[in-house]
């Protein structure tokens, strides 16, 4: 997979360095990751990094579109690889679990709203918003 990344890299313009591989890595182990998370995880594996350069390498890096960025409502920024653009989430309301679904029928069909109001639209965020199964089997059941 390095080797993957380390072509994208190149195909973006960008220099190979260890630490942006060492990112792609985390993103792509855990995915739905924090700046903050990112940081935390690249220190233990290169030691100490600079919390600026990470938030400059996940601007860059989402710039080029190689990782991807998603706001659910309530969260911080979240990163993920850029690997496939027509999906959405799943988010647990009690633990913050998100999982990555694929769109529920077709092709790209919520990108065909009822009424575009004259936008030309290239890209929709969906967020599913309950409870993960274990949360589901430990939360008691509404009165």
């Amino acid at each position: 997979m390095a080797a993957s990344f380390a072509y994208q890299l190149r195909e973006a313009g960008l220099k190979v360095t260890q630490t942006r591989l060492t990112t792609l890595r985390i993103v792509s182990r855990y995915g739905h990751l924090t700046v903050d998370e990112i940081h935390a995880k690249a220190e233990k594996k290169l030691g100490k990094v600079s919390r600026q350069a990470i938030y400059d390498i996940v601007h860059t890096l989402t710039e080029k579109q190689i990782l991807r960025e998603t706001q659910p409502a309530g969260h911080s920024k979240l990163y993920e690889l850029s690997k496939n653009p027509n999906h959405h989430h799943l988010i647990c309301r009690n633990c913050g679990q998100i999982e990555d679904v694929d769109c529920a029928v077709g092709y790209a069909p919520c990108l065909e709203p009822s009424d575009d109001h004259g936008f030309t639209i290239d890209e929709a965020e969906v967020y599913y918003w309950g409870l993960c199964p274990r949360c589901a089997a430990t939360t008691e059941p509404a009165s």
